[in-house]
């Protein structure tokens, strides 16, 4: 169990997921994985604690990863497997009531954070990662990111946790 657990975990560090959910596929979220994909029971249990009625934060998510010193992503992969719901977005982008997102586009991006946001582009996305980075550079807060992104034109994808 233990080297499977850790192999899917390196394949979360390194593969981007494949399989775009829709919102028919809302609680068959494990289906993006690996057939017979597990995950780690430590992983499982913080997982569990943090969750309100199957939802869990994006940030409670980072925290498990954080806490367990494991990627965002395999922390995610448990989510989907648990079928639970990742909410609340630190970029703003879903996981709100009732209007899904919470990010508008900024009224003006300054040079140094348009220049910080289209380094970064790879086929005219950014990164959630990319744009944390971003931020936590400028000393701006990650909606702020996601503000200039939506102004910019720019999509944020993929999601540390595997969201999108």
């Amino acid at each position: 169990m233990l080297m499977i657990t850790l192999s899917l975990e390196k394949h979360y560090k390194t593969k981007s997921r494949e399989h775009t959910m829709t919102h028919e596929d809302a609680g068959h979220y494990a289906v993006k994985h690996p057939k017979g994909a597990q995950a780690d029971p430590n992983v499982v249990e913080q997982v569990r604690q943090k969750l309100f009625e199957n939802h869990i934060s994006c940030a409670a998510a980072h925290a498990v990863a954080a806490d367990l010193s494991i990627a965002p992503s395999y922390v995610g992969m448990t989510i989907d497997l648990l079928e639970a719901r990742i909410v609340k977005c630190q970029m703003g982008l879903f996981g709100y009531s009732p209007q899904k997102n919470i990010v508008t586009p900024a009224d003006n991006v300054s040079p140094e954070l348009k220049n910080a946001i289209e380094t970064e582009l790879t086929d005219s996305r950014i990164s959630c990662e990319h744009c944390w980075e971003i931020a936590s550079q400028q000393g701006i807060k990650k909606l702020d990111v996601a503000s200039a992104c939506e102004s910019l034109g720019v999509k944020v994808k993929p999601c540390q946790l595997g969201a999108f």
